[in-house]
């Protein structure tokens, strides 16, 4: 029924139009914001395996090449160079907890920057189509204003013909002059808003708009504000964003907690320890021995392993105050679910009257036109007969305007309405709309991706931007064109 009732909004339809499924599957493949926070999530990905990096193996190697300047004049021994290296392997086998909670936190903030991702998406939807409509709106505005100067113009061609023959006054010119004159001006200020429009157009979708098609109809919109909040309690990515951060904030207190407790590691190290032919071997005599053998052949090796236990016996309070540091965030983001779930409620509550309120408004409107056009009509008759005045005409048809403009802002305004309820519902994104264009971006793709790499040397090519510029787009014009009845 809801549904319906949007379906039967009707806006003026031009030709070789863009509908709003074009509209925003432009704005969701070329818009900087979104590429943005795709990137940004991209980002908070690789904070799991730099968290498992804490609990993998290590291994590193150091190697030494020394020349002996100067040698001590009591060394029998005396090398000119000498060259080492050395390999150390780590492994942790017990850390407290803190590598294992630092993965699980890692892990949460991922899914909650997954529903900030979300969110940002429903946002960006939420403002084309805001967009798209103030465009229709304003266009619809430009060419009422535009039709109501010609017959203003007419008008007072009228009355200067019939001040000519004497059938009316200099007070009635006047008034007519004065209308036309406001509704020049006025047709100006919607000029100037429909540029506006499309360029806020061009900056959230990428290209300027041409016709646009009346927008489809809006799926699944609730029955009441309770059914709305119920489905947005569990749906609304804000939300869940901010549960997924409470978890992580628990785990944070676990690793805290774990900086004190012992930890365990297995170590294995292997080292190499050259001469390069430089040893001299000086016998007891004092002379040196110039048998190249002994600097030749003199090398050493050595290798050891073992487990090693670190027992933190005093840090300086260090462990207390992270883990009452991780406390009061966790805290925070108690609170901070809290905030967010009331103003969840509140949007959703707000869209759903500002929508129900506008199908009113709509459904007034259209009466009051059709009153209004009536009304005009029956003026112009009784003027044409000496019973009515100019200035009865001119608040006639004044009277209409105003009455087709609302009619046009309360339908926009019932879409938009109708879409913010969606969105807060958590069902404004590319996969409840529907929308084609390609596949659609699934951020678990990267994480799965980068989630189990152990290499050191794996990276990504060197991003490109993926949105596009509109510096080159012309400068939008607002075209007064006639509206249809």
């Amino acid at each position: 029924m809801a549904g319906a009732a949007i379906a039967a909004l009707a806006f003026p339809m031009q030709v070789q139009a863009d509908t709003l499924r074009e509209a925003l599957v432009n704005a969701y493949l070329t818009n900087p914001t979104l590429a943005a926070a795709r990137a940004q999530q991209r980002a908070t990905d690789e904070t799991v395996p730099i968290a498992k990096a804490d609990g993998r193996p290590n291994v590193t190697n150091q190697t030494n090449y020394t020349e002996f300047l100067k040698q001590s004049r009591t060394s029998f021994t005396s090398p000119e160079r000498q060259l080492t290296s050395g390999v150390q392997l780590s492994v942790p086998v017990y850390s407290g907890g803190s590598v294992r909670n630092n993965v699980r936190a890692a892990k949460e903030r991922v899914q909650a920057g997954q529903a900030n991702l979300r969110g940002t998406e429903s946002a960006l939807f939420s403002n084309v189509v805001a967009a798209y409509m103030d465009v229709i709106r304003d266009q619809a505005v430009v060419s009422l204003n535009a039709q109501n100067v010609r017959v203003l113009e007419t008008n007072l061609q009228a009355t200067s013909d019939r001040f000519e023959i004497g059938d009316l006054t200099r007070t009635d010119i006047a008034q007519s002059d004065s209308r036309l004159a406001i509704a020049r001006s006025d047709l100006q200020s919607a000029a100037a808003n429909l540029i506006r429009s499309k360029e806020v157009y061009i900056q959230l979708v990428g290209n300027p708009p041409g016709g646009l098609e009346a927008p489809p109809p809006l799926p699944n919109l609730p029955g009441s504000p309770d059914a709305a909040v119920t489905i947005a309690l569990e749906s609304n990515p804000d939300l869940i964003a901010a549960r997924e951060d409470i978890e992580a904030s628990r785990y944070d207190i676990r690793s805290a907690n774990g900086t004190k407790l012992p930890r365990v590691s297995v170590f294995a190290n292997g080292g190499y320890s050259n001469f390069l032919k430089s040893l001299q071997n000086v016998g007891p005599d004092g002379i040196p021995n110039t048998n190249d053998d002994f600097g030749q052949s003199f090398a050493q090796t050595t290798a050891d392993a073992g487990v090693r236990l670190t027992v933190p016996l005093y840090q300086g309070g260090l462990p207390s105050a992270r883990v009452r540091q991780s406390q009061a965030r966790y805290s925070a983001a108690l609170e901070q679910a809290i905030a967010v779930e009331r103003n969840v409620v509140a949007q959703t509550r707000a869209a759903y009257s500002s929508w129900r309120a506008s199908l009113q408004v709509i459904e007034s409107s259209q009466q009051a036109v059709e009153a209004s056009a009536l009304s005009l009509e029956g003026v112009r008759a009784e003027n044409s007969v000496g019973n009515r005045t100019i200035l009865d005409i001119l608040n006639a048809e004044q009277e209409l305007l105003r009455a087709q403009v609302q009619l046009v802002t309360a339908r926009r305004n019932a879409y938009v309405a109708g879409f913010t309820l969606l969105a807060a519902m958590g069902r404004a994104e590319a996969r409840d709309l529907g929308l084609d264009g390609g596949v659609l971006y699934d951020p678990q793709d990267n994480y799965d991706r980068v989630d189990g790499k152990w290499n050191d040397w794996s990276r990504d090519p060197l991003p490109e931007p993926v949105s596009t510029r509109t510096v080159d787009t012309p400068a939008q014009t607002a075209t007064m064109g006639p509206v249809d009845e």
